[in-house]
This record gives C-alpha cells, structure tokens and sequence, in this order.
C-alpha cells in the first residue's frame, strides 16, 4: 500500500504561518502525494495551543475538504502528537475508564469515534476510512511511524517542552533506567499537554508560554547575518550558559547550553535513539516528525543511523519558520513542504513538494511551534 506521510502542519497556527492554509500549498501537497493509498498524518496535524477550537476546526477545513477530494477512498490515519494529543486524550481516557485498563501499545488503532474531536474530523472525510493510531502506527512490518515527541524526556536542549518533562519526571519517578513503555511517557508528558490545551481555551493563548521564548533566544544566539552581536555574545557567552547551568543544580536534566542548528540536529536524533531503545521499537525504519528538520539530506547523515541498524527519516513540516531557514532558503532542513513516500518495498523517501512558498510574501513566524 503505497503510503505518504505528512507531519507538523499546524493548522490553525495563529501566526498565520501554517502554510497549508494557503490554496497553492495544499494544491503542491496534494499534487506530490496522487495516487497514494493511504495518508499517514504524523501528529501536531491541528494548533491546539493558539486559539478556540471551535476556530481551529474552521481554520482547518479547507485542508480536509481537500484532502477527501483529491484522495477519495484513500484511507487517512491520524497519529496525534503533542500540540493536538487532545484527539488522542479523549481515547485514552475512555481507554483508562474500564474496569481493568489495558497497556498501551506500540500501535492501538481504531476507528474514528462517533464522538469528539477525531468525529469533527472525520466528518469532513466521509469518503475515506479514517483511522487514531497512537502513539504510532506500523505502516509496514519493518517502518514504524510515530509523531516524535517522546523524544523531549530525553532531549538535551533545554526547550520548554524538555524542561516540563524533565520537572515532571523528577516529580513523579516514572522514568527509570532500562525499558519503558508509552504509558510511562504518557504519565510524564501528558499533563503538559491538558495544560497548554487548557491554556488555548480559555482567556489567554499558550503559545507565548511554550514555544515563543525558545524559538526567540534562538534567534537571538544564531542569527541571520553572520555579523559580530555584542547582545549575541552576552547571551550565549553569559546568560544561557548561566540559566542552564543553574536548571542542573536543581537535579532537572542534565541539559547543554550549546543552541546551535548543529547541537539541536543531535538532540533530536540522540533523543529519538532513545525512544527506539526504551520502547525497543524493532523496525529497520523509524519515521518521525515533531522537530521540524527534515532527514536525511543529502549531505545529513551522521546520526540518522542508530547502532541496532535502524534508519530514521524526520518527515519535516509545512510551517514557514524564518529564524530557523534563516539565508539558506530550499537549501536548509527547515525549509518546509516535505513528505515521506513509503512504497510497499524499499525504504521511505523524503520527497520536497514546495520550490517556492506560496502565498503573501511576507508570513509571521515569530513562534516556533
């Protein structure tokens, strides 16, 4: 079953910056994924954390509408990630209500529900199967898929996300040494995510609270111009190294205060590592989203080779990020409109769908989501 699969969209990003809110993005998407089978949407498919979502849900709809009309029959599986877990939550809480609560698994899949978030969505689909997957899916018996954002209790770089994990592990003692299993990344990660979905819901957004900071001092340490930044080297040479180092005292980490493009690189595909040996995930593929970097690239690959043998493909995003793409433009792994082929043999395929960005020229990207 030829399969595409497609990551990090967050429609209804209230920076306007989701770029297949745009009629020319989704007609390049849907032009570069014909004739699949299926469509794997790798988490974070819907902003949960900027406003309503009741206005999210009307934000989005163009895309769905799209979607079931240019893949009609195809079969659309939803694996949530962190900024929408929110259609995973109300499963999962269903799931904790029986008398004896199963485990969760590698893969629980079921059809949409007749209720709820994931119903909303299904709705707009009524010509495609339409599939919850959590906390991934097998997509064939060696590549497994999965949002990514276990990665965080593992991720060295000191985002708000890491941080939280990191306080809420050290809190409640679920991640100890050796296997672990998704309910104990659950137990550390999902109330982060109630919270900030809670946050987006009532009078104030939570995107200033997460993300926004981390992407500002990113900014800030890297830079765009490769000129000398007196701000620059006081943040880098002084503050962060201060902050982070103050954070490992309190026992919370350990994390580094190197920020660059390169250190964030190896973050995440160290943290990833991790998730595939403490959920000993057996695959020869692992595809992943969630950090926004599309891999491997041409000239990419250290890392993206665990020692077990087992390739990750990061499947990028659709979101245009200014701080990150910074001058390199198509050339740099932040460079959105990306997706991962999977055919029935070989490995998955990182294919670029977008030359240009679509739409007004200048598009609002001072949060990273």
């Amino acid at each position: 079953m030829r399969t595409a699969v497609i990551s990090d969209l967050h429609l209804g990003k209230r920076a306007g910056n989701d770029l297949l809110a745009r009629p020319a993005a989704r007609e390049a998407l849907f032009a570069g994924i014909a004739g699949v089978e299926q469509v794997v949407l790798l988490g974070d498919v819907l902003e949960l954390r900027d406003l309503a979502v009741a206005e999210v849900l009307e934000r989005a709809r163009p895309f769905l509408d799209e979607l079931g009309e240019a893949l009609e029959g195809a079969r659309v599986v939803i694996v949530p990630g962190n900024h929408d877990h929110q259609l995973a939550s109300e499963w999962l809480e269903r799931r904790r209500q029986r008398a004896r609560p199963p485990k969760l698994g590698l893969e629980e899949i079921t059809k949409a529900p007749t209720a709820g978030l994931m119903a909303r969505i299904a709705r707009r689909l009524p010509r495609n199967e339409v599939l919850l997957a959590y906390p991934g899916t097998w997509i064939r018996d060696d590549v497994y898929a999965t949002h990514g954002h276990y990665l965080d209790c593992h991720n060295t770089v000191p985002s708000f996300e890491a941080l939280a994990a990191a306080t809420t592990v050290r809190l409640t003692g679920r991640m100890s040494d050796g296997e672990l299993s998704p309910d104990d990344y659950e137990a550390a990660l999902a109330p982060i995510y109630a919270f900030a979905y809670a946050l987006a819901q009532g009078l104030r957004p939570a995107q200033g609270l997460t993300d926004g900071v981390s992407v500002r001092v990113w900014q800030l340490l890297n830079g765009r111009d490769g000129r000398l930044n007196p701000a620059r080297l006081v943040l880098g040479g002084i503050l962060v190294p201060t902050a982070v180092a103050a954070i490992n005292l309190t026992g919370v980490g350990p994390f580094e205060s190197d920020l660059s493009g390169a250190a964030l690189r190896r973050a995440g595909l160290r943290g990833m590592e991790a998730v595939v040996e403490r959920l000993r995930i057996e695959a020869e593929h692992v595809i992943f989203g969630h950090t926004h970097r599309s891999g491997p690239l041409p000239d990419d690959d250290e890392g993206w080779t665990l020692p077990g043998g087992t390739r990750l493909t990061n499947s990028g995003s659709w979101l245009h990020e200014p701080a990150f793409i910074g001058d390199r433009g198509r050339a740099s792994p932040y460079w959105p409109g990306t997706c991962v082929i999977v055919d029935d043999e070989g490995p998955p395929r990182l294919e670029r769908l977008l030359e240009r960005l679509p739409g007004p020229a200048r598009l609002s990207a001072s949060r990273m989501s």
